[in-house]
């Protein structure tokens, strides 16, 4: 099933532009998004082919099942709660059965972890992403020897150095544990003795131990920082992860305002804690932003991010507050919501 079929079945019961122009935080830049609710056909809901949701391959294009949205509106999802509250010039079309789902009926207390939840883990992502722009990490991998060091008296030196120093090769060490010395390890080197080296591969995730002749006698201690390289490695991949996934408009962006974060994640942070503060002090959503100069000034990277987190912590205060009073349920109606849904599939099956 595809959104082509969707359309050419008359499958569509809901479709709205949606993100930025929904908003009024569009620029010349902006793409336009669009979501939307459909229903299957009555063998395909009853069968086992449910599909809950359909997307194009960009997914600036997602609909949604009528029972899957109907679920996500009770959890006070905001896409989907700024879906059924999108200004009517934004609605391309609206099947007649979807008046009976207002919004008044799914608005709840939950929108304070809903919304102001998920913004909160935006502003950790932000300051991931600053944390990558700021700390670069270089294309070429570093190896477990690079997290090795000798000890040498009161002092270490890398293994790298310390190889150099002595002219030997790695492959001609053998290491063996030292009882109660977490990472630390007693180093034999033979030439002769067919030691299995330091570490076998270069992409290793521990040294490798040696049998080791009686008699012999060991030339160094070592010791392998283990975590530090487990912690190394996971930050390699997120990074270069980043870097092939990233938006380079975006990237881009954010390198001209020269703030090392991500202003259009920061603004949407601020957008969706602003959002859960009006649901909370009103009983209302109303998704047209009225500072949308603010927010764009935020977009463009002219604040400070240090002046933005005390902002975020500043509504996330009255969010806190605003919800000790706030007057709406602490969850929707799910009988009343299922009554609806069950009717609106009965005039969609019967016809």
């Amino acid at each position: 099933m595809t959104i082509q079929n969707l359309k050419s079945q008359n499958l569509i019961l809901f479709e709205v532009i949606s993100g930025s122009k929904s908003f009024c935080l569009n620029t010349p830049t902006s793409d336009t998004d669009i979501k939307g609710v459909y229903y299957l056909p009555k063998e395909q809901f009853y069968g086992l082919n449910y599909i809950p949701q359909i997307s194009n391959e960009t997914n600036d294009e997602v609909y949604y099942e009528l029972g899957r949205f109907v679920e996500l509106l009770l959890k006070n999802n905001p896409n989907i709660l700024e879906i059924l509250a999108t200004p009517e010039d934004c609605i391309l079309y609206k099947h007649p059965l979807m008046e009976r789902l207002k919004i008044e009926d799914f608005l709840s207390k939950l929108c304070k972890d809903s919304f102001a939840g998920y913004a909160v883990t935006q502003i950790k992502k932000a300051r991931g992403l600053k944390k990558k722009i700021v700390n670069p990490i270089e294309k070429e991998k570093k190896s477990l020897l690079d997290f090795c060091f000798i000890l040498e008296g009161y002092n270490s030196i890398s293994i790298q150095s310390w190889l150099q120093n002595k002219n030997f090769k790695q492959q001609n060490c053998g290491l063996t544990n030292m009882p109660h010395s977490k990472g630390v390890y007693a180093v034999f080197y033979n030439e002769s003795a067919k030691y299995k080296g330091i570490i076998q591969k270069e992409n290793a995730n521990e040294v490798s131990l040696s049998s080791i002749k009686k008699g012999e006698k060991e030339v160094a201690y070592l010791y392998c920082n283990q975590d530090s390289y487990s912690s190394y490695c996971k930050d390699y991949k997120e990074y270069w992860d980043w870097i092939e996934k990233r938006n380079d408009d975006r990237y881009n962006t954010n390198q001209q305002h020269g703030k090392n974060y991500d202003s259009k994640n920061m603004m949407h942070t601020i957008r969706l804690l602003q959002t859960a503060q009006q649901i909370l002090k009103t009983g209302q959503l109303n998704i047209r932003v009225p500072n949308r100069e603010e927010l764009l000034e935020i977009k463009a990277g002219n604040r400070e991010y240090d002046d933005l987190l005390e902002m975020t912590d500043g509504l996330i205060a009255s969010i806190e507050s605003l919800y000790e009073t706030c007057t709406l349920p602490e969850s929707p109606d799910v009988e009343k919501a299922t009554k609806i849904l069950i009717g609106i599939r009965e005039v969609l099956y019967q016809n």
